[in-house]
């Protein structure tokens, strides 16, 4: 499998932080933490945040998870990055768990194990976490952790699709493609290519215009008259 969720996955956490603010008693350390993290000091934003993350603070605790796996205020450390995405999964923490499945993905500060991964996938897309359910389609669609299973891998990338996760819906693209869990649908791969490159992701828009040429004048009208009305 080409694992690519690692960094696309720890990129989300601070989006889940900035939705699920701490409560009063750790805003204006949580305050300060998030603006020097937005100016680029990443530095003030992990001594800000840690007290809290070591208090308990299961957001903060995977958000510290996402600074040592990316080296951002601190030293990339993976096993220290390993130890924060528990703390924080075994709360319940959604963006936690994505995070941890990536470690396993990737073999980075644990031993490699695809099993372990899809459980942690499992649980982040069972909380609708687009990341988690994006990161479970794949393991189903490469057969990894999982039987390889393309239904599933299709249910899958169409809930994170359906949150505008655009590399979920370009994966849903290729499966209308190549008719993998689904019948082979070019104007369903247009959508979807399309919307994943609305959504900012260039490989959708190039993707789209291959598959343009693989349909016939109607198809196309109806492929773009349907990416005008829902887009």
């Amino acid at each position: 499998m080409k694992t690519k969720p690692l960094l696309f996955l720890l990129s989300l956490v601070f989006f889940l932080i900035v939705i699920f603010m701490p409560g009063p008693v750790y805003a204006g350390d949580y305050q300060d933490g998030e603006a020097a993290y937005k100016k680029g000091d990443f530095e003030k934003a992990f001594e800000k945040w840690k007290p809290l993350a070591e208090k308990g603070n299961a957001t903060l605790q995977s958000a510290l998870g996402m600074m040592y796996a990316r080296g951002m205020g601190v030293p990339q450390d993976y096993t220290e990055a390993v130890k924060w995405f528990r703390l924080g999964a075994k709360q319940g923490n959604k963006a936690g768990q994505a995070g941890l499945g990536s470690m396993y993905i990737q073999g980075h500060g644990v031993t490699q194990d695809f099993k372990e991964a899809v459980k942690w996938f499992r649980l982040a897309a069972a909380q609708g976490f687009s990341s988690g359910q994006y990161s479970l389609g794949l393991m189903y669609k490469n057969g990894q952790g999982v039987t390889q299973d393309f239904k599933e891998a299709v249910k899958w990338f169409g809930l994170a699709a359906d949150q505008n996760e655009p590399h979920a819906q370009y994966s849903l693209g290729k499966m209308y493609v190549k008719g993998q869990g689904v019948p082979k649908d070019y104007i369903l791969a247009y959508y979807w290519f399309s919307l994943a490159g609305k959504n900012g992701l260039e490989g959708g828009v190039k993707a789209s215009g291959i598959v343009e040429k693989k349909m016939t004048p109607a198809q196309i009208i109806e492929a773009k008259e349907q990416s005008r009305f829902y887009l």
